[in-house]
């Protein structure tokens, strides 16, 4: 994917401590999640953030070993941007301490070795790096405020001025299915991913554990959950997955030049 891990020794060690220790079957129809001990995702209770920002943990299959913070925003009441430091790329904490007024971020774009962005990333109206046409999605918000996901093979972009955009992949759900299967190359891994739900809601989905997934088990499992997602894709993951509430901090394992932020209208 063009992307480098600073810490490869650590996260190739984690990789083998994840494969032997977690046990999360891909989902499905035939194979609901284990209702025995802990509770299900359908028990769980959002936690209110502030006005028109949700949190909540998810832990697929039950998994002891692998979980998930959801923010879910409402962007009535938040705006998104998109930030761009290829020559100054930072921490968790570093893009907190430079971005006063920040309510939350995560991290966005797949970037190479020399902190570049890969796909297309717009902030503020400025346009870097160069779209894909192949693969992914894209996270946008046009300059009347209007938000959406896209997929880039049916759709690719043509050049629209929009205000703000994010593009990484694979797209894992799309009109509210599962819509990534191949498992070639893929591998156990944290993960960052952003959907958008049926009332027109962003939601975050980031591994708050050191364990992830693979991308064709993220894809498979989202649909079964009650987030009610219509269209969800990945953002970069593995060392680079980061998430900052005032509360909670998922640390990367390496800075990254990228992320999407949002602000208190």
């Amino acid at each position: 994917m063009g992307h480098r891990f600073r810490l490869s020794s650590f996260l190739t060690a984690a990789t083998l401590l994840s494969a032997c220790l977690q046990q999360v079957p891909p989902p499905s129809p035939s194979n609901a999640p284990d209702t025995q001990g802990a509770p299900t995702i359908n028990t769980v209770v959002w936690e209110l953030l502030a006005p028109g920002l949700e949190r909540r943990t998810i832990r697929p299959n039950n998994s002891l070993l692998v979980s998930f913070t959801v923010l879910r925003i409402d962007p009535a009441l938040f705006a998104f941007r998109t930030h761009y430091r290829p020559d100054d790329p930072l921490t968790v904490t570093g893009w907190r301490d430079a971005l006063p007024g920040v309510v939350a971020l995560i991290n966005a774009n797949f970037f190479d070795r020399a902190n570049r962005i890969l796909g297309l990333l717009i902030a503020d109206g400025v346009t870097y790096g160069e779209s894909y046409r192949d693969r992914g999605g894209m996270f946008y918000i046009d300059n009347d405020g209007n938000i959406g996901i896209r997929s880039m093979i049916p759709e690719p972009y043509q050049g629209e001025a929009f205000a703000q955009a994010v593009q990484a992949f694979p797209v894992l759900v799309t009109d509210g299915t599962a819509s990534f299967d191949n498992s070639r190359g893929d591998s156990l891994s944290r993960r960052t991913a952003i959907g958008i739900d049926g009332d027109g809601r962003v939601l975050w989905i980031v591994s708050s554990s050191l364990l992830g997934l693979r991308l064709t088990d993220l894809s498979a499992y989202l649909p079964t959950t009650d987030l009610g997602l219509v269209d969800a894709f990945n953002l970069d993951g593995g060392g680079s997955t980061m998430l900052y509430t005032e509360d909670e901090q998922i640390p990367s394992f390496d800075p990254v030049p990228a992320v999407l932020a949002i602000y208190a209208k």
